[in-house]
């Protein structure tokens, strides 16, 4: 049984005109390609292949919208920093986020950043976006599993320093469990989802 047992995936939208209605609330999953979205979706829904996972970056090009629970939803946006064709493929990121910022529904942002790398230019750039149109900002260092514990702690402590009072942050790791439920409880804040959920251990 799932964590979410309803959670479902909605459809993918290339334009405004397609979104669910502005109804409800609704938090975006945003970071550099292959950073480990799709993976962190997959990890905090419960689910082994909700959203899809590649190797390739820059896969994604639309905007995937999932349903939690009803009138709570997750938006999985296109990964940004791709090398190739980064002109063109800015210019349709940028669009694409730009078409969130009218709604009332979008209560925050989980940016998923590689631990391996921590906060790029890119990431800054989204942070200071996220605090021009006000909406708040929690920060998944992912793949931490695949540093030594003294790196995560330093790590951790520079991401804190660097957000400066306008965004949280935590280790994260799909592929251990580092972090998940504390990573499902941002959102559902958020999302104002209540209640009691069943725990699926072996999902993640």
């Amino acid at each position: 049984m799932s964590v979410y047992p309803s959670v479902r995936f909605l459809f993918s939208a290339a334009a405004a005109a397609q979104f669910p209605i502005d109804h409800g609330t609704e938090v975006a999953i945003v970071g550099r390609s292959n950073a480990g979205k799709s993976s962190a979706i997959n990890a905090i829904c419960g689910r082994r292949s909700l959203a899809r996972t590649s190797k390739t970056p820059g896969r994604t090009r639309l905007l995937n919208f999932f349903e939690l629970v009803p009138d709570a939803r997750l938006i999985d946006l296109p990964g940004y920093g791709y090398a190739a064709g980064a002109r063109e493929d800015q210019a349709v990121w940028a669009r694409l986020i730009e078409m969130l910022v009218p709604r009332r529904s979008l209560r925050g942002l989980l940016l998923v950043v590689d631990a391996r790398r921590g906060l790029l230019e890119a990431d800054q750039q989204l942070l200071h976006w996220a605090e021009r149109i006000g909406r708040p900002v929690h920060v998944l260092l992912a793949k931490s599993d695949q540093l030594n514990r003294a790196q995560a702690r330093q790590l951790l402590t520079d991401t804190q320093r660097c957000l400066e009072g306008h965004g949280s942050a935590q280790l994260f790791s799909a592929h251990d469990g580092t972090g998940v439920l504390q990573a499902r409880e941002r959102p559902e804040a958020w999302l104002e989802i209540r209640g009691p959920k069943k725990e699926d251990p072996g999902s993640t």
